[in-house]
């Protein structure tokens, strides 16, 4: 039998050893198994705790709005709220500047007095007073919805561009404007008005379309002006034909107020270096 066989009793005492002390380490606490067990019983209380808390977190941050602003669909609803955003600071800044003139006026110095004379007879030619008198409203629009997803070519004639709302307005300065606005912001010597996107940017604000126009001055003059322009006629024959249908509106109005402009004033300007030769 085996027993009887060289070296089969310490053999067999090897393999028993062998065979106890696994069994050993596997019902013990080191057995990888149930230290698993463990981390996940542990783990996932945390995570929930931890998935919670993000939530939370992403509730009180955005306040009832969406966090992901790739969702906003409204192009012309977000570039309405960045315009209004800009009024509210447009409007704190007019009212700290309006502090500044009254503790200014309260300083007796004779130069400062000379200076405040100079800016008060340029105020008015600058735009920075407002003017009322009667005019015109002129409303420049994309064509309808309907027409620009039918066509099949370029749809840039459909759209109102910077350089229609800029015809306008020269037109309009032509004929004798004392004052014009445009979306209700008062266009200036520094008023830059450039496309972006489906938006105009106006002074650094985007405003969606219809734009509207106003001009303060004679009504006779200025609609000479605009019948007598090459460009915005153009125009006004792209709104007549039906396959572009660009949005115009001419109103004679009795009575209009352009606001005094309220942005900044101050001018940023390139000087040469010195020793330059050119």
């Amino acid at each position: 039998m085996l027993s009887s066989v060289p070296g089969w009793d310490g053999l067999r005492d090897t393999l028993v050893n062998v065979s106890t002390g696994s069994h050993a380490r596997s019902s013990g606490s080191g057995d990888p198994v149930r230290r698993r067990h463990r981390l996940w019983r542990l783990g996932t209380p945390l995570v929930v705790l931890a998935c919670g808390g993000l939530f939370v977190v992403s509730a009180n941050n955005s306040e009832g709005t969406d966090l992901r602003p790739g969702r906003y669909t409204d192009l012309a609803s977000l570039v309405q709220d960045e315009a209004d955003s800009y009024a509210d600071l447009r409007d704190r800044v007019a009212a700290l500047n309006a502090q500044v003139t009254m503790l200014s006026t309260k300083v007796s110095d004779r130069e400062l007095s000379r200076y405040q004379r100079e800016i008060s007879s340029l105020s008015d030619p600058a735009g920075l007073v407002a003017r009322r008198g009667p005019g015109v409203t002129i409303v420049l629009s994309d064509a309808p919805e309907d027409v620009i997803n039918s066509t099949t070519g370029n749809v840039n004639p459909l759209l109102v561009h910077q350089q229609d709302i800029q015809a306008v307005v020269n037109a309009l300065w032509k004929g004798g404007a004392t004052a014009v606005t445009i979306q209700g912001q008062r266009v200036v010597s520094t008023t830059g008005i450039k496309c972006e996107g489906n938006s105009v940017q106006l002074q650094g604000v985007p405003y969606p379309q219809p734009y509207v126009i106003q001009a303060v001055g004679d009504q006779t003059a200025l609609l000479a002006a605009v019948d007598d322009d090459s460009y915005v006629q153009a125009y006004r024959d792209d709104a007549d034909d039906p396959d572009i249908a660009v949005g115009w509106n001419l109103t004679v109005e009795a009575l209009l107020t352009a606001p005094a402009y309220d942005g900044l004033t101050d001018l940023n300007y390139a000087t040469p270096l010195k020793g330059s030769t050119s």
